[in-house]
């Protein structure tokens, strides 16, 4: 009687630290969700880079949002839901920085975490042309004559996107006038980067300003590439927002966008990385 009784109680024993170990179990495998807001350009490395990551962090689920830095900046702005933020360009991330001056941010807006925010990448802008260039265009000098002749239909961004940002520094650059252009038809927008790249690499305009990277992952042919002194840097800042629900595996993620095997990704398309 005494055997079984002591049988019993080590079966009961055995019961309770297997339901004990099932918790830990189940405990360990409850995925988190990090979400990510990045500009469209990122959109090839950053989806490659997650299934890099996914393979040592298997229950950490990454969503990313892509879209123009500055729909991204609204969207932030009406309290989407978001964890980590990476723009195309610093006026974005500075008009959610509250320790950025009035003029960048004017609304005082205090939606990230400025001390994890960092420079992670520069990309660099550059005249595309469809394969054919009926137009013979090689230069941004020869886009600036055709421009100012209004013989060519030229894809740029929008005001609110940063390539478009940038294409309007090269208008100022040379001189051109985009409302005049924009009148005369000779423009055609492009709400994001990707749709811009669509319009060069479907051959609907004879050319277009872009990023390298995105050339780069859409195989299209570029034939000049913009000064400092023409558009000043493109430099991708990325930071961890205050309302994050998932602060830490933020963080984790965007130290992971430094590490050597990220880097790998990112310069593989043209990207350089700064961290």
């Amino acid at each position: 009687m005494k055997k079984k009784s002591i049988l019993m109680g080590l079966i009961l024993m055995l019961v309770v630290a297997a339901v004990g170990c099932g918790k830990k179990k189940d405990k360990k495998e409850k995925e988190t969700e990090i979400i990510v807001y990045a500009a469209a350009s990122l959109t090839e490395s950053l989806e490659e880079i997650a299934e890099n990551y996914k393979k040592d962090h298997p229950n950490v689920k990454i969503t990313f949002n892509f879209d123009s830095s500055g729909t991204l900046k609204t969207q932030i702005e009406e309290g989407a839901d978001c964890d980590l933020f990476i723009s195309a360009a610093k006026k974005q991330m500075d008009a959610l920085d509250k320790s950025a001056d009035a003029e960048k941010n004017p609304k005082g807006n205090d939606l990230i975490d400025s001390a994890t925010r960092i420079d992670l990448l520069e990309n660099k802008v550059v005249l595309a042309v469809p394969d054919d260039n009926k137009k013979n265009i090689n230069s941004f000098d020869d886009l600036a004559e055709h421009l100012k002749a209004k013989d060519i239909l030229f894809a740029m961004g929008n005001e609110d996107v940063p390539v478009g940002q940038y294409t309007q520094k090269i208008f100022a650059y040379y001189g051109l006038d985009e409302a005049e252009l924009a009148s005369a038809s000779v423009i055609s927008y492009g709400s994001n980067v990707k749709e811009v790249t669509a319009q060069v690499g479907e051959g609907a305009v004879d050319c277009g300003v872009i990023y390298s990277t995105d050339a780069y992952s859409a195989g299209l042919k570029t034939v000049d590439e913009a000064t400092k002194d023409m558009c000043g840097q493109v430099i991708y800042p990325a930071a961890v927002l205050k309302g994050s629900k998932n602060k830490n595996a933020a963080q984790e993620f965007l130290n992971y966008l430094k590490s050597d095997d990220s880097k790998k990704v990112f310069e593989k398309i043209g990207f350089t990385c700064i961290q």
